[in-house]
């Protein structure tokens, strides 16, 4: 056993010794290279991964964070996210990086602020948020795929009352659209008549959606206000949904970071079979 600690040990004197002493380093682009190879140690990348446990029990439905994310109205993506703040290649003893993100990319949560300035100034953001209603039993479902999220469109889906928590997977799922960096204005959505629908007709209290908006492009205010008005309904956007089935999932979990004045927040969401 003492011959790989001397290895390892050899390896740190060689890395400090030829490494500047100073901690700080100037922010570079994170994760660059693998660590360690000044001294030939290669370390395989760990596997990606969408399911975990026993049988593929747990399934993830949040995006990665990439640089190349689509975002609302930009037609290049988010751009870097995360960079080293502190870098063990500039000299450090350890990594820290640091995060720039926009609250509303990636897979994200809305909170009432987002569209009422009133529930924002009173303290209606995501740390103010009812996680019960992002946590528990739901339903995946397929939306037509000739048509926006309509009042017609909604009644065609015969969610029985009781249901609180939906997933409505859309053409926009098919159309990969959150894998591309270009944010794309034909999306599929919710319009403000479909949006009355489901607060008027069912128990919903969760709306999962696959891309960056809850509404569609021509009634994306409209819809918002229509969801977020009675801070009853969390809406949760930019899921992951591709290669999974529809159906009942005995529970969802999506937790949204406790960000104090933040309208909208990064979000993990799991579905568990």
């Amino acid at each position: 056993m003492e011959a790989p600690w001397s290895f390892i040990l050899i390896c740190t004197i060689f890395i400090l010794g030829s490494s500047s002493s100073s901690l700080a380093s100037s922010p570079i682009e994170a994760y660059p290279s693998s660590y360690g190879d000044d001294c030939n140690i290669v370390v395989p990348p760990p596997p990606k991964r969408e399911v975990y446990g026993k049988n593929g029990r747990i399934i993830d439905i949040t995006h990665e964070m990439r640089s190349d994310l689509p975002i609302f109205g930009s037609p290049e993506g988010v751009g870097q996210l995360v960079r080293f703040a502190v870098s063990m290649k500039n000299g450090s003893l350890y990594n820290i990086s640091e995060l720039k993100l926009i609250t509303h990319a990636g897979t994200h949560v809305d909170a009432p602020g987002h569209f009422y300035d009133h529930y924002f100034d009173a303290g209606f953001d995501v740390n103010s948020l009812d996680l019960d209603l992002l946590n528990g039993p739901v339903l995946l479902v397929d939306v037509p795929r000739n048509m926006n999220i309509t009042a017609e469109a909604m009644e065609s889906l015969n969610i029985p009352r009781g249901v609180r928590r939906v997933i409505f997977r859309t053409l926009n799922t098919d159309r990969l659209l959150m894998y591309k960096n270009q944010f794309d204005t034909s999306f599929v959505g919710f319009t403000q008549d479909g949006a009355q629908w489901l607060k008027d007709h069912t128990d919903i209290k969760m709306v999962g959606v696959d891309y960056l908006s809850v509404a569609s492009w021509d009634d994306n205010v409209s819809a918002h206000l229509v969801f977020l008005e009675g801070r009853d309904i969390i809406i949760v956007e930019g899921l992951k949904l591709d290669g999974i089935d529809a159906g009942l999932y005995s529970s969802v979990h999506c937790l949204p970071l406790r960000l104090v004045g933040a309208e909208g927040s990064p979000i993990r969401c799991i579905l568990i079979k």
